[in-house]
């Protein structure tokens, strides 16, 4: 198979089958399942990085309880204040865009009447110029500000939070969060300023509305 003039590697994106997810199926794997092409004993060494690091087998642990008994019960504010609880974590940190203050101001509520501390950072907290970061002018819109979620990840950590929150930080921001938070993170909101934080719905309808999402042009990227 070729796709736009390359070898096609399929992977897990390309199944249809899922028999890792359905242990009671007799259908064959696809011929290209990651899992069972697993060879040199990558499923043990992970095995043994849980084993290893006792946060990452809480993490593991936490997150399967939180799963089995929330799944299709609670929504993710309720599964994130229940996973927070069961971790045993006091402070949490809320790194939000600035757009996003009065949902995090409500989340913050929600979070102190379960009795965590809070600390929250906005995307523009030491707010920079775009042009000390060279960034052109033809792509400074909407503003000549940048965000810096270096500084969110740094003054969180500063401030002692053991689990960080992302409340709508632009794609690429949060990247910049991701790798600079000391603490664990998760995301409660994905910011879609077009389909109202909703972006999975550009996938529901990649096949109509949305189609255009598969010819996007080099001037378009």
């Amino acid at each position: 198979m070729k796709s736009n003039g390359t070898d096609l590697c399929r992977s897990c994106v390309d199944c249809a089958v899922t028999r890792c997810d359905n242990s009671g199926s007799a259908a064959p794997y696809p011929a290209f399942c990651v899992s069972q092409a697993l060879a040199g004993g990558e499923t043990e060494a992970s095995l043994e990085q849980y084993r290893a690091d006792p946060e990452d087998l809480k993490l593991a642990q936490t997150a399967a309880s939180v799963e089995s008994d929330g799944y299709r019960k609670w929504p993710r504010v309720q599964e994130t204040i229940v996973f927070a609880k069961r971790m045993g974590y006091r402070k949490i940190g809320i790194a939000t865009c600035v757009a996003l203050i009065r949902e995090s101001r409500t989340l913050a509520r929600l979070l102190r009447a379960n009795g965590f501390e809070v600390y929250g950072v906005g995307c523009k907290a030491g707010e920079l110029d775009k042009s000390d970061l060279d960034i052109p002018p033809e792509h400074q819109g909407p503003g000549p500000t940048a965000c810096n979620p270096i500084l969110q990840a740094e003054l969180l950590a500063k401030a002692g939070t053991e689990f960080n929150l992302v409340m709508g930080l632009c794609v690429g921001h949060d990247s910049l969060f991701y790798k600079h938070s000391q603490a664990p993170a998760t995301t409660l909101v994905v910011k879609d300023r077009v389909l109202i934080h909703n972006p999975v719905m550009a996938l529901y309808t990649a096949d109509g509305y949305y189609a255009h999402l598969a010819h996007l042009s080099d001037e378009e990227a």
